[in-house]
């Protein structure tokens, strides 16, 4: 016979030590915070140990209570994942945490054209370039641009892509060489340096410290049609762009960036019908936009 603290005490407890609050993991269960304090100090009481300290209507995992985390989160997820699996994929939801400009530019046009061949599958998609999402196990799939390995979860290649310099056309036609990159303004993001650019087209520069900098490649692409400057980008996000011709390639020099990849907890690796969308995510990357 097992001897196991209530179920529902194991939820609150995940869901307030992911959240780091009683309140949202309330929000999250549909249960008031107060009820979430009860389920918790039930837990506790029941292993005889401070899974939390509360400090100030603040909440912090004790060194028990982290440990503790660490055994049920996991063990939380294989259950999830195995009665899904048992349910079958009627009804499914696959739960999809993607960067928002990979998510805008390329993903959501064509999900429904995935969802025509799985009728009773279902998303639900939320925006985010960190790995928390799989890691805490509220995503069963991440899309993200960068280079594995990211510890504790399984990466499959979607693409690789090439960094080149983006405009409008009208921009484009006053840049003769990329030295003429001097009088205008170059937009800027953490994951797509200028510097390795510029010594590919011959220029000794360091990597600029003004123009307008984003953490959304999606922002930084319409900020370019808009005319606000020259942006590096990578193929696979400005596909739509250079279709429409509302940005264009001024110079044709383009260097080796990272890649697009669908990361995965160990629990969604496992399920075949994941396995199966991310297949389909590797074939639809290679397939060229229409018009």
């Amino acid at each position: 016979m097992l001897t196991l603290p209530p179920p529902h005490t194991l939820i609150a407890f995940e869901a307030a030590a992911r959240h780091g609050s009683f309140q949202r993991a309330g929000e999250e269960l549909c249960i008031t915070p107060s009820a979430v304090s009860h389920r918790i100090k039930t837990l506790e009481d029941w292993l005889g140990q401070a899974l939390f300290l509360r400090i100030n209507r603040k909440i912090e995992l004790t060194a028990a209570g982290a440990a503790y985390l660490a055994e049920v989160r996991p063990a939380l997820a294989r259950i999830e994942a195995a009665s899904r699996q048992l349910r079958g994929q009627a009804g499914q939801t696959l739960r999809i945490s993607v960067a928002p400009a990979f998510g805008a530019k390329w993903l959501v046009g064509r999900l429904a054209g995935y969802q025509q061949a799985h009728p009773t599958l279902e998303f639900a998609l939320s925006a985010s370039t960190r790995l928390d999402p799989m890691l805490d196990g509220t995503a069963d799939l991440g899309l993200r641009y960068g280079r594995p390995p990211w510890p504790g979860l399984s990466a499959f290649k979607l693409s690789d892509e090439t960094v080149t310099p983006l405009c409008t056309p009208a921009l484009a036609a006053t840049l003769k060489t990329p030295a003429d990159l001097a009088r205008v303004r170059l937009l800027r993001h953490p994951l797509l340096p200028w510097q390795p650019w510029f010594a590919a087209a011959g220029l000794d520069w360091p990597a600029p410290e003004s123009g307008p900098e984003f953490d959304d490649a999606m922002m930084m692409l319409e900020a370019a049609a808009a005319g606000s400057g020259v942006a590096l980008s990578v193929g696979l996000l400005a596909r739509s762009y250079l279709v429409s011709g509302a940005l264009v390639a001024p110079f044709d020099v383009a260097v080796p960036g990272l890649g697009f990849y669908a990361v995965l907890p160990p629990a969604a690796a496992n399920q075949a019908w994941i396995r199966d969308f991310v297949r389909w995510l590797q074939l639809e990357v290679r397939t060229p936009p229409i018009g």
